[in-house]
């Protein structure tokens, strides 16, 4: 899809941070302020685990190595090829990268990155992360609500909202829905300027982008990257990664990092690089995209590393391909290290830390996350947002009620007006075995909660927008109620009289109760599964073979005594045990299947069998549940009575 606006207009921006607000005559809101970002000796290492058990090894894996440099207010740019350490190396700068193998220093304006940098900060995440089912308006003003502090009031926040949409250029799709793939939305620019406006909402000093081309055509790409410039100009810091920028981008760029194998080969401003790389010995052909053949001379691919392979030597094969291609790297990591450009940065770097006490003092990696609004804000604000978005989804919300209706209308059609009689016996326990452990494979479904909205909420809670606590009631207070208590009344109203079970109000309510508990008890093992896992299919997969064994041992498909003693203790662990005996209890407990006081004797031997069965069951679950011995064959012949 193409952008609908191009020709962006960026007004004065408002400047609201949590320590108040900068406002201007009139009203007119003042340009922000950008942060001056400085990294120091940066080197990054991660451990890489192979094998298994005793033959385990651990070895350490060199991601990023010694990088020095400032990025100043303006455009920034990280550029490299792909597995470059791009993206490691902006989140380092953002404080999102566990500290964990890190050294060096990152000092914003000359001083210690605030423990709670990520939360003053703005980051686009590269795949979008916003909500689909709300509109562009409805996502701003959740952002606002819980980002922007409690002295901002409701009426700063909405101007804000509006100011926003405009500067963006968002006013035709202000009140259109975002989109998912049920729902269309707005275009690919519109959808990445959406998600830069939910972090310019606390109008932050400095912003990271994470190769916010990915996923654009080139002239929506040109468009966002030219709104980045405007916002640049005005003060802003902007400091994004990108992997292959057409020219009209590059030339955009205020300052350029290249990146090789996570080694810095150029530091400075953009408009140099050309001259820098000529004056080393790689000249960019005309009309060549500058972008590209930086990427072909990190790569050994250009005409120019060419002819200096050739010249070096007459023969060539894979090999030394491979050794040119590293010789390339140690040269242009070389070449930069003895530059005038290198000299500068480094000069620029001592006097930013001349004087300051964090050049000696101990490095501390403390990350800690601070939030603007309280608890109780936060809750209702998601929960609503929660409730909103599973309402606006079909496929969560008008299809669950759908299916279960389906099912209970075809559960009820075949046991359709149960008989009391022998038969009945057995269809009653063939549907209640049925019902228990459709409700635990319903529940798979809440599968998709935590594993479709893993990005986005990890993105949301690192930015300070909420605490789990909160994320984590509201998914399960509106899942229980959307998509599991609603489809349990559903299911129980109409199977219930179809199937033709106990006709006293007290039996019906227990069943549907229970039926409910089963759902919920289910759907909490589902939760605890899925919340570890980043592939709905796998988790399924989990839960699916969680569920049979469970099946397994309900109670019915074996007879649980009979199991080998270190089998046994899997029944303790079967939700639809729990379930199955409570609607057994709750069936057949006063139920008369014959009123005949003479019965034949060979009828009077199946009742006691049958009804012996339904005693036993009853007393598996616990001591509690006890029953009357039978009296046969007058009286309370077909009964099962609870003391």
């Amino acid at each position: 899809m193409t952008d609908r606006s191009n020709h962006i207009s960026i007004p004065m921006v408002e400047d609201t941070r949590s320590n108040g607000t900068s406002r201007g005559k009139g009203g007119t809101m003042k340009a922000p302020h950008g942060s001056t970002v400085s990294f120091h000796n940066i080197h990054y290492n991660v451990e890489l685990k192979s094998g298994f058990l005793c033959k385990r090894k651990v070895t350490t894996k060199e991601i990023l190595a010694d990088l020095n440099g400032l990025m100043k207010p303006g455009l920034n740019a990280i550029l490299g090829a792909t597995g470059s350490g791009k993206s490691s190396f902006l989140d380092i700068l953002a404080a999102r990268k566990d500290p964990s193998g890190l050294s060096g220093e990152v000092l914003i304006d000359g001083a210690p990155q605030p423990s709670n940098f990520k939360c003053l900060s703005g980051y686009v995440v590269q795949d979008d992360v916003v909500m689909g089912t709300l509109t562009v308006r409805e996502n701003f003003r959740f952002s606002a609500a819980l980002r922007l502090p409690t002295t901002v009031s409701e009426k700063e926040k909405e101007e804000k909202v509006s100011n926003l949409i405009k500067q963006l250029g968002l006013s035709k799709v202000a009140d259109s829905k975002v989109g998912t793939q049920m729902i269309r939305g707005i275009s690919g620019g519109e959808r990445k300027r959406t998600n830069i406006g939910m972090e310019l909402i606390i109008d932050p000093s400095v912003l990271f982008l994470d190769e916010p081309t990915t996923g654009l055509d080139a002239s929506t790409a040109n468009s966002v990257l030219l709104l980045l410039k405007r916002m640049g100009n005005y003060g802003r810091t902007i400091i994004m990664s990108i992997h292959q920028p057409r020219y009209s981008i590059y030339r955009l760029f205020d300052s350029l990092t290249l990146l090789v194998n996570g080694k810095q080969v150029f530091h400075g401003p953009a408009q140099d690089t050309l001259d820098y790389f000529a004056d080393i010995g790689y000249v960019c052909e005309a009309h060549n995209n500058p972008a590209d053949f930086f990427l072909d001379v990190i790569n050994g691919d250009s005409t120019a590393a060419a002819l200096t392979k050739i010249q070096n030597s007459e023969e060539a094969d894979f090999e030394e391909a491979g050794n040119s291609r590293q010789s390339i790297e140690e040269q242009l990591v070389e070449e930069y290290q003895k530059s005038q450009y290198s000299r500068d940065t480094k000069a620029e770097l001592e006097k930013i830390l001349q004087g300051k006490e964090c050049a000696t003092r101990p490095k501390s990696r403390t990350r800690t996350i601070t939030y603007n609004t309280s608890f109780i804000h936060q809750f209702k604000w998601v929960l609503k947002r929660t409730f909103r978005n599973l309402m606006l989804n079909p496929q969560t919300s008008i299809a669950q009620v759908a299916v279960t209706l389906f099912l209970a209308l075809i559960v009820g059609a075949i046991f359709f007006g149960i008989k009391d009689d022998q038969s009945g016996m057995q269809n009653r326990m063939g549907a209640l075995f049925f019902i228990t452990t459709n409700q635990c494979f319903g529940a798979l479904s809440a599968a998709e909660l935590f594993i479709t909205e893993r990005k986005l909420f990890l993105h949301e809670y690192i930015s300070g927008y909420y605490r789990v606590s909160v994320y984590f009631l509201s998914k399960i207070l509106s899942d229980i109620i959307t998509l599991r208590t609603i489809p349990a009344l559903v299911f129980s109203c109409v199977a219930y009289f179809m199937i033709g079970f106990k006709a006293t109000a007290s039996a019906f309510f227990i069943f549907m109760l229970t039926v409910a508990l089963v759902a919920y008890t289910a759907t909490a093992m589902t939760m605890a599964i899925s919340a570890d896992q980043t592939v709905v299919a796998v988790a399924n997969i989990f839960m699916t073979i969680s569920f049979v064994f469970m099946m397994i041992f309900s109670g019915l498909l074996v007879n649980l005594p009979s199991i080998m003693a270190w089998l046994s203790w899997f029944q303790y662990f079967s939700i639809p045990r729990y379930g199955l005996t409570a609607l057994q209890i709750n069936e057949f407990v006063g139920l008369n299947f014959c009123d005949s006081t003479n019965p034949p004797p060979i009828l009077e031997q199946e009742w006691k069998t049958a009804l012996s069965f339904l005693q036993a069951r009853c007393a598996q679950v616990s001591s509690f549940w006890k029953t009357k011995e039978l009296r046969t064959p007058h009286g309370d012949f077909g009964k099962i009575m609870l003391p």
